[in-house]
């Protein structure tokens, strides 16, 4: 029987004898890929694969490559696809629409000035500017008893479609406006949307207290229904043959509307994109869902939870990973 390095290396050598150096050139790669890959101590599991062929399937800590993880804020490229499927699908009239046309009863009496005025654009950019609820305001917004009213409350500090606020907060406003959009819950949507024809199973998480999914984090799939997502972003919404999220949506989440103020890398429709040609969706503690149409490229990538992944640190690790002997393999 095939160790998982052996199995892992024999993909890349399979019917490639006519050429040897390439077969050399591209075993040491794929090795060196995973390698640096087991030597990060907060990696749980890595998939990648190249084009129709899975290079590497690795899972050195965890619960294994086909468990549900926690992809924590990875669930809110998810939910940007969810936003484009309303969409296209006339639920939602774009991206332009307003927040007071498509969920007024959300909004309360006493929200911030320009809430109303908020679009389904500024909410998935990430723009609504309002005053962050993610880091150290994390524990007092989903401490409170409405994490909704609580999030369009916070100060203004931009203006609407102004600059990138990382919160999360935002985003679950974002998905309780598509449950009422829908008239379906987030649940439903990711399980009919994406689950169905991805042949992937979107676990139940967390609710707040008025009951809508939590849009934007805590989200549970498995390694490999990551890569499936990921092969979906390459492949410009399609998936064995089915279109499953429209092509134009595709497209335009990889066009840079903003960019973070933490990593530097440009954000698009709910997805991160990096100089290199990366869409990557990205989760606290080091979760990642990367799709390189260019070199035909789709990675998933689950690490410890409970540790910080920063730019500077572990997520750094990550990209130099991405940018280094991934793309030596495209």
């Amino acid at each position: 029987m095939l160790s998982r390095r052996q199995f892992s290396v024999s993909v890349v050598l399979a019917g490639a004898f006519a050429a040897p150096s390439l077969v050399r050139a591209q075993g040491a790669a794929l090795s060196d890929l995973r390698d640096a890959a087991i030597a990060l101590p907060q990696l749980h599991a890595i998939l990648v694969q190249r084009g129709d062929d899975q290079l590497l399937a690795e899972a050195p800590r965890g619960r294994g490559l086909t468990a549900a993880a926690n992809i924590k804020s990875c669930s809110k490229s998810i939910l940007a696809l969810l936003l484009g499927t309303a969409i296209a699908r006339g639920e939602i009239a774009g991206l332009s629409a307003r927040l007071g046309d498509v969920a007024p009863k959300l909004i309360p009496q006493d929200a911030t000035a320009g809430v109303a005025d908020l679009t389904m654009e500024d909410l998935v950019t990430l723009r609504a500017g309002l005053q962050g609820t993610s880091g150290g305001n994390y524990g007092a917004w989903v401490g409170s008893s409405n994490w909704i009213a609580y999030a369009l409350r916070q100060p203004r500090v931009a203006p609407n479609g102004g600059r990138m606020i990382y919160s999360t907060g935002t985003t679950h406003v974002l998905g309780a406006a598509l449950a009422v959009a829908t008239g379906k819950d987030l649940r439903s949507l990711a399980r009919e949307r994406l689950g169905a024809p991805l042949d992937i199973d979107v676990a139940s998480w967390t609710r707040d207290p008025q009951g809508y999914y939590f849009g934007g984090n805590e989200m549970a799939l498995s390694p490999q229904a990551m890569l499936r997502v990921a092969l979906m972003m390459r492949d410009g919404g399609r998936f064995d043959g089915a279109q499953v999220i429209d092509a134009d949506w595709i497209r335009a989440s990889q066009v840079a509307q903003t960019a973070s103020p933490y990593s530097g890398l440009g954000y698009g429709l709910g997805w991160f994109l990096s100089r290199s040609g990366w869409a990557i969706a990205r989760g606290y503690g080091g979760q990642i869902i990367a799709s390189h149409p260019a070199r035909s490229l789709a990675v998933a990538i689950t690490s410890d939870p409970t540790q910080a992944a920063r730019s500077g640190g572990y997520f750094g690790d990550l990209m130099r990973l991405l940018d280094g002997p991934v793309l030596a393999l495209g």
